[in-house]
């Protein structure tokens, strides 16, 4: 089961800036901040921002290999699982 997202009003974050970063670096939870009762911005410690655009750039990797395996263009199974490997122990 997902649990429910943290939200809080852009004046919470305003009055208690410090305590709220903390909570996020020690969450691994998304903090959704709010302006006006809609939804303005998304807070996520530095340890999630890394690890998400991580995965992001393993899936554009991804994406990359799909047009080429299409366009009749490629590497060995070998290049790529060295190459996934590789990328795989960068990670944080």
């Amino acid at each position: 089961m997902q649990r429910a997202p943290k939200i809080i009003p852009i004046s919470d974050l305003r009055r208690d800036a410090n305590g709220i970063i903390k909570s996020v670096s020690a969450s691994r939870d998304p903090l959704f901040i709010t302006q006006r009762g809609r939804a303005a911005a998304v807070m996520v410690s530095m340890k999630e921002y890394e690890q998400t655009q991580h995965e992001l750039e393993i899936l554009r990797l991804l994406a990359r290999g799909e047009k080429e395996i299409e366009a009749g263009v490629g590497f060995s199974l070998e290049e790529v699982m060295a190459e996934a490997d590789a990328l795989l122990a960068e990670q944080p």
